[in-house]
C-alpha cells in the first residue's frame, strides 16, 4: 500500500516534485504544508494545502520531503531539516522514473531529482540536494547534503560540491573541481577552478564576484573544510540555525543577484 508523503513548501520545486511523486510507485500525495496562512487551505495543482510546515508532526505515518530554497534563500531547506528534526527514515527520497541512475550510485534521504537528471557511475549524492531537470553528473561525483543543482547543469567526472552550495542553471564544471559549501555559482558559467565556500562566482571563466548571499556573518562556518566528508555536516550547530530561521523569517533582505537564474 501506498505511503502517503508530505511536501514541505508549495512553490515551483515543491510543485515539480509533486508531480515527480506521481510518476512513480510507493507514494501517495497526502498534500503540502507551508509557512504562508494565505495557503493553508487552498489546493495546488489538486493537492491540499494541509497547514504550517510542523503539521509534519501530526502524520508520523507519512513520509517527508523539503522542497524549498530559491537562489535568495538556498540556505532555507537545511534550516526546517534541522528545525523539524525527523529520523532520517521519515524523508522520502524521490527519483523521477524519466531520470537515469547507474547501478553504483547512491542517494541520500529527502534528496530529489527530477525527469531528464543523469548519474553516470559512482556517483554520490547527499541528503537533502534538490537536482533540477537534465542534470549531467559524471563518474566519481560527490554532492554533499542540501546542495542545489539547478537545470541544465553538467559537472565533469570528480567535481566535488560542498553542503549547501548552489549551482545556478546552465553552469558547467570542469573535471576535478571543487565548489565550496555554501557557495554559488550563476547562472551559465564555466568553472574551471576552485570556487571557495560561501562564494558567488560568476562568468566564463567563472571568478569571484563578492560574498554570496548567505544569512550568517562572514566567519568560518562548521562546513567550510573542503576535505571533510560533506555528507557528515555538524547539524547541532544552534547559532547556525538561528540565523538561517531569522533571515527567512524577515523575507530576505539581501536581494539576490540577476546572475543566480532564480527559480520560483
Amino acid at each position: 500500500m501506498p505511503r502517503p508523503l508530505l511536501i514541505v513548501g508549495a512553490g515551483g520545486f515543491a510543485r515539480e516534485t509533486a508531480d515527480a511523486v506521481r510518476a512513480v510507485d510507493g507514494y501517495e500525495l497526502a498534500g503540502f504544508v507551508d509557512d504562508d496562512p494565505r495557503m493553508h487551505g487552498r489546493n495546488v495543482g489538486g493537492v491540499p494545502v494541509l497547514g504550517p510546515v510542523d503539521a509534519v508532526h501530526d502524520r508520523p505515518d507519512a513520509a517527508v520531503v523539503v522542497c524549498v530554497g530559491r537562489p535568495d534563500a538556498y540556505t532555507a531547506r537545511r534550516a526546517i531539516v534541522e528545525r523539524l528534526r525527523l529520523p532520517a527514515d521519515r524523508y522520502a527520497t524521490i527519483v523521477h522514473p524519466a531520470a537515469s541512475v547507474g547501478s553504483t550510485c547512491s542517494i541520500g534521504a529527502g534528496s530529489v531529482l527530477l525527469a531528464q537528471v543523469v548519474l553516470t557511475a559512482d556517483v554520490t549524492v547527499g541528503a537533502h540536494v534538490a537536482v533540477m531537470p537534465q542534470v549531467v553528473l559524471t563518474h566519481d561525483v560527490r554532492v554533499g547534503d542540501f546542495a542545489t543543482l539547478a537545470s541544465g547543469v553538467r559537472l565533469g567526472g570528480g567535481v566535488q560540491v560542498g553542503t549547501g552550495a548552489y549551482v545556478a542553471s546552465g553552469v558547467s564544471v570542469r573535471e576535478g573541481r571543487r565548489i565550496g559549501p555554501w557557495a554559488m555559482v550563476g547562472m551559465g558559467s564555466l568553472v574551471t577552478r576552485d570556487v571557495p565556500a560561501e562564494r558567488l562566482w560568476f562568468g566564463a571563466p567563472a571568478r569571484d564576484v563578492r560574498r554570496a548571499p548567505l544569512p550568517w556573518p562572514a566567519a568560518r562556518h562548521p562546513d567550510h573544510d573542503l576535505g571533510h566528508d560533506d555528507r557528515s555536516a555538524d547539524r547541532s550547530a544552534e547559532h547556525t540555525t538561528q540565523h538561517i530561521t531569522e533571515h527567512i523569517t524577515e523575507h530576505i533582505t539581501e536581494p539576490a543577484p540577476s546572475v543566480l537564474g532564480a527559480r520560483p
